[in-house]
């Protein structure tokens, strides 16, 4: 295996942590100019798009090759994750999915928030039922993963601080409306038409009381799990060598 100059770090990792942004990029931007464009196949090429971006993280983690101790918690998050979602399936879109890929992506790192995220999806949706959407919620709750730990490393939630805990809670319902807003687009982009203003907004509005449901459990969520996970989970990063 080739070595960069960084000597122990694998000349591919380093690829596919630069191209990791980008492809997580490229999947809103996808379905943008499928919608303006009206581009035909709508469905097969934004899926192709979204399956790559997942594919490229979950390379990037693989070739990082983390140490057992490091996968784990992202493993136990993970299940805890997908086993919510099961155990509070009577109820319509309360999840804690999103607050856990929140708290593992301040915690444990934009990677593994990333894989809290797609891992809970796609082991619970072996109980829910596999599909089309099965790679857009592994994207979308991977997402918010990835984007809590950049939001962590710029210093903007994690801290102690009020302010820096009320921002968590503020970015928990945030990110469940940019969840229904990726899942919404892809279903607007790949099956209404006549793709119209007016069948747009009627299709956003219809899923925006479920996301407004899924925001406040995560809200919810995250006020129960935040201070007491946060903690633990920060004690192993530190008694472990893990950061």
């Amino acid at each position: 295996m080739k070595l960069g100059r960084e000597g122990d770090v694998p000349a591919s990792s380093r690829v596919l942590s630069a191209l990791e942004p980008i492809g997580l990029v490229a999947v809103p931007v996808a379905l943008v100019v499928a919608a303006v464009a009206d581009v035909p196949a709508t469905a097969g090429l934004t899926m192709l798009v979204v399956i790559v971006a997942v594919l490229l993280m979950l390379a990037g983690y693989e070739r990082s090759r983390p140490a057992l101790r490091q996968v784990m918690p992202t493993v136990v998050l993970a299940s805890l994750a997908a086993a919510g979602r099961i155990l509070f399936a009577p109820i319509p879109d309360f999840k804690p999915v999103s607050a856990i890929a929140i708290v593992a992506g301040a915690c444990l790192g934009r990677r593994d928030g990333f894989m809290v995220g797609a891992l809970a999806a796609l082991v619970s949706n072996a109980f829910f039922g596999q599909g089309a959407w099965t790679p857009w919620q592994m994207y979308a709750w991977g997402l918010i993963g990835y984007l809590s730990g950049v939001m962590a490393d710029q210093g903007l939630i994690g801290g102690e601080s009020r302010l820096s805990r009320a921002l968590v809670y503020v970015w928990g319902f945030c990110s469940a409306l940019l969840y229904g807003l990726l899942l919404n687009g892809w279903y607007v982009v790949a099956f209404v038409r006549p793709l119209t203003w007016p069948s747009v907004v009627a299709a956003f509005a219809a899923g925006l009381p479920w996301d407004c449901i899924h925001g406040v459990a995560t809200v919810v969520f995250l006020l129960a799990v935040w201070a007491p996970w946060a903690r633990s989970i920060r004690r192993v990063v530190a008694k472990y060598g893990l950061g």
